[in-house]
């Protein structure tokens, strides 16, 4: 029978005062979650069951991690929404099939932030009556496919009558759960302690015994309530010896009585704690299989209530119960529930206990895992694949097939970040075949890269994979090189990755697609732009090659670097577009990010902050920081000083070389021209592949207004190399005016603005036109200066690129003409996840729809569009349709 030991609540009244603040605020629409952490038996789970008393006239739901449990996909968020899955007919059809791929229920590769919306969907319908209230106990167990739904959950339900609370052991390893708002239970003050055992042992204690109760209790309350038990009250008063921590003084009391058992009551309390379903059916045929009289044993069993739902007394009753069995009973248990389980309906839970039960390798368990692994994976469930494949691996005979299944496993531990099981499963591997060994390597390099440490640098891994391969697999050798000249260039040690691929490079003559990228890279840094050119430009030229489909970030930095707008912006559109399909939400941020910052280069400052908020949104959604570096190309073209030093300072000093670059084009804008030099010379010296390039102009303008002409042509020489290499029309048309400006050759300003006529990069084109323009005023033509200008001024003003726009605005006046002034747009005054749901809304999109594109519930979209309606003045969505400048 369950025993429950106190139902007292002493010294928790800031925690009890704060759970009824959630529940207020949940009735009233203000939703919320809180995590309750702490060390076992501090009264966590006491304070979630007070909470469900307190929970009047509210649907209370819940659900619980089980330590026991391998990680199946969303094992925790099907048991939580069990109680509404009647209502997933409500649910779009998309987030209808998310939901049942998820659950089991349908086929398919679930996309986890869609479940997440489908989740809150059907929470939203769910609320519709009642408020919500979503208890997960023992959250540190959750499987990761939940843990990162409800995560997602409690970041989304502020709008809504909801509130989710979950109570998480310490130290807990679930990264999902560690921004939430979290109450730390402390342990009771003396006074609080003293009256907690008063009320939990009604006999007198000795004074002795009572003092050396709460010293080893440390205000732990369950510690409290089972210390007298581990030993008797005579026991404590002897000084007996006791388990080092709190959690092994509780454990050591809830394993003193099991030791009482008969030996078939303690086999089936031991198969009871090794199936965390809680199905009485499985544990019962389970126990027949082991020759278990199940109703005999039943009547002496305690800690355990054997009912509709097989439920421990406490989580470390279960692992006390677990543990303290022998590891040959302990097999027994898992051997009896592998039979008692349906191979069709439940195959993967029968393969784990089948390899629980395994005393030693055994190929046909080892194979049923890594089925279960490709069906987990299927499922979304790669925390659950990896801890399949580990355990498929350890059970494995041959020596090649293990290395293969060990290299899965690391794969999908990297996957899901178990970054320290990914490095100890490495060690383990020994192979002699050379594919083996470079994809040993990679993933030594990819762990590097992910951690920021260890002896060797991540480009060292990949670089003595491509060695390995260099004979035996060209093409994949190759990659690996190339690869590492990827990471090269974004970490830095570029110049080595050249050397070591220059001296290895594979031989694939004529060079094509990643071997002429490779090539093009090695002849960038050993020849110079104009040789390199002559390889990159037929690759770059392609916006759609697979070369760029594979490394996107590569593309738009080389596409950058030789000045091809066009191939740039393909590149960024392709990236989006392969995110949206194959839902991911690694690849997709970055096709966001770079295709707002094309936009931005173009002037179309909406479409910039809406691809920015899509990326946040999902950055938020994913518990990844978001990706700044077009919010740095946006605020530079835009030229709001306030905003845009403020927005620099706050910036990662990783990301200090785009910082510099930025803060050039705002300072010249702003036509200070000392602050724009200084930062253009940081960028450029820096030499980066792509950003330095972009800082060339930056610097030629800074440094002739400062009268430092040697350095000004330094850098137009630079840029030269460049943008002949490239020969398009963006790079030769700023090359240009940077020439005009070093030249004073008005033929030089009217070449750029030719080559820049009809390109959509309206903010440079209308950059040389206000260069002409200020150089037409100095020569005191200033009927020419004025028509130049304006040609600068209107275009700029429009746009909203409004430091430039200032400075052609000054220039006009000093011509003796009034410059018109800039009529205030309605994305002026919304920030940029209004913009969004703005331009979304005035698209046609309904509140639902919005919601899932941006991951929130239709009642935060509402109030969003609430506080949309108040800053333009209007007061429905078709005014918000005709308003022509917020698309």
């Amino acid at each position: 029978m369950l025993e429950t030991h106190t139902d007292v609540l002493i010294g928790r009244q800031d925690e009890i005062r704060r759970l009824d603040a959630l529940l207020q605020a949940t009735r009233e629409g203000r939703g919320g979650a809180l995590v309750l952490r702490g060390e076992p038996g501090i009264g966590k789970s006491a304070l979630l069951r007070r909470l469900n008393e307190a929970a009047t006239g509210f649907l209370v739901m819940q659900a619980s991690g089980a330590e026991f449990e391998m990680e199946l996909p969303f094992a925790a968020l099907h048991q939580l929404l069990a109680p509404v899955t009647g209502q997933l007919t409500a649910l779009p059809a998309p987030h209808r099939k998310a939901l049942e791929i998820a659950f089991g229920l349908d086929t398919g590769a679930p996309d986890p932030f869609l479940v997440g919306v489908a989740s809150l969907g059907l929470l939203a319908e769910t609320v519709r009556e009642r408020p919500l209230l979503c208890v997960v106990d023992d959250a540190q167990w959750l499987d990761q496919a939940s843990a990162k739904a409800l995560a997602f959950l409690a970041r989304r339900i502020s709008a809504e009558s909801i509130a989710l609370v979950f109570a998480a052991r310490e130290p807990s390893r679930l990264p999902e759960l560690g921004e939430l708002p979290s109450q730390m239970l402390q342990g009771l003050g003396e006074p609080e302690a003293r009256a907690l055992l008063a009320a939990a042992v009604h006999a007198p204690l000795d004074e002795r015994v009572r003092d050396r109760i709460l010293a080893e209790a440390r205000g732990n309350p369950l510690a409290l309530v089972e210390l007298p038990r581990t030993a008797g009250l005579a026991g404590m008063a002897g000084g007996f010896a006791q388990p080092d921590s709190v959690p092994g003084v509780i454990e050591q009391s809830f394993r003193s009585r099991l030791e009482l058992l008969p030996p078939a009551a303690r086999l089936l309390v031991t198969v009871a704690a090794a199936d965390p379903l809680g199905d009485p059916g499985l544990l019962w045929r389970a126990a027949e299989l082991l020759g278990i009289d199940a109703d005999a044993a039943a009547q002496s069993v305690p800690l355990v209530e054997l009912g509709t739902r097989i439920r421990f007394s406490h989580p470390l009753a279960r692992s006390a119960a677990y543990r303290a069995a022998a590891p040959e009973e302990r097999r027994r248990a898992h051997e009896a529930l592998a039979a008692a389980t349906d191979p069709v309906v439940d195959p993967d839970r029968r393969a784990w206990h089948r390899a629980q039960a395994s005393a030693g390798p055994d190929e046909k368990v080892a194979a049923e895992l890594e089925a279960s692994a490709t069906r987990a994976q299927e499922r979304g469930g790669v925390a659950a694949a990896a801890a399949f494949l580990e355990r498929s691996a350890a059970l494995t005979i041959s020596p090649a097939q293990r290395a293969d299944r060990v290299l899965a496993a690391v794969q999908a531990k990297l996957s899901v970040g178990d970054f320290d099981t990914a490095a100890d499963l490495l060690t383990t591997l020994r192979t002699d075949d050379p594919s083996q060994a470079a994809r040993t390597d990679l993933l030594r390099g990819r762990l590097s890269f992910v951690r920021r440490r260890g002896d060797e640098g991540p480009t060292e891994h990949l670089l003595r994979a491509a060695a390995r391969l260099t004979a035996a697999d060209p093409a994949w050798s190759t990659d690996c090189y190339l690869d590492a000249m990827e990471m090269g260039l974004l970490l830095g040690g570029l110049d080595h990755v050249v050397e070591a691929a220059r001296n290895n490079l594979p031989s694939t003559e004529p060079a094509s697609g990643a071997a002429a990228v490779l090539a093009g890279l090695i002849s960038l840094v050993s020849d110079g732009h104009e040789a390199a050119g002559e390889i990159l430009r037929p690759v770059v030229g392609d916006a759609d090659h697979v070369v760029w489909t594979r490394r996107p970030s590569l593309g738009f930095m080389v596409a950058t670097e030789l000045w091809n707008f066009d191939s740039l912006h393909g590149i960024a559109t392709r990236a989006v577009a392969a995110g949206r399909e194959s839902g991911s939400f690694h690849a997709l941020p970055i096709g966001l990010a770079m295709q707002a910052t094309a936009a931005a280069h173009t002037g179309d400052f909406g479409t910039a902050m809406e691809l920015i908020s899509e990326e946040e949104a999902i950055a938020d959604a994913t518990g990844a920081a978001p990706l700044v570096y077009p919010r740095l190309h946006l605020a530079a073209m835009r030229g709001r000083r306030k905003d845009a030093v403020a927005l620099f300072a706050s910036v990662d000093h990783r990301m200090s070389l785009s910082v510099q670059w930025a803060t050039a084009v705002l300072n010249n804008g702003l036509a200070d021209y000392p602050a724009a030099l200084k930062a253009a010379r940081q960028a450029v010296e820096y030499g980066a592949v792509g950003m330095a390039g972009l800082a060339l102009p930056e610097l030629v303008e800074a440094a002739m207004r400062c009268g430092e002409t040697e350095v000004a042509a330094t850098a137009l020489s630079s840029l030269q190399e460049r943008t002949q290499a490239g020969r398009e029309a963006w790079g030769l048309g700023v090359e240009a005016y940077a020439r005009a400006l070093v030249t004073e050759n008005e033929s030089s300003y009217q070449e750029a603005i030719d080559l820049l006529d009809d390109s959509a990069l309206v903010v440079y084109r209308a950059r040389a036109h206000l260069l002409y323009g200020e150089w037409l005023r100095r020569q005191g033509r200033r009927r020419d200066a004025r028509s130049a200008l304006r040609l600068a001024h209107e275009p700029l003003s429009d746009l909203g690129a409004e430091a430039f726009a200032e400075r052609a605005a000054g220039e006009l006046r000093a011509t003796g003409e009034q410059a018109r002034s800039r009529t205030s747009k309605a994305s002026d005054q919304l920030t940029m996840q209004e913009v969004h749901i703005a331009r979304l809304v005035a698209d046609g999109a309904t509140s639902k729809e919005v919601a899932a594109k941006l991951f929130l519930s239709p009642r935060t979209v509402d109030a969003h569009l609430r506080n949309i309606f108040r800053k333009l003045g209007l007061t429905s969505r078709r005014q918000l349709r005709e308003l022509p400048d917020i698309r």
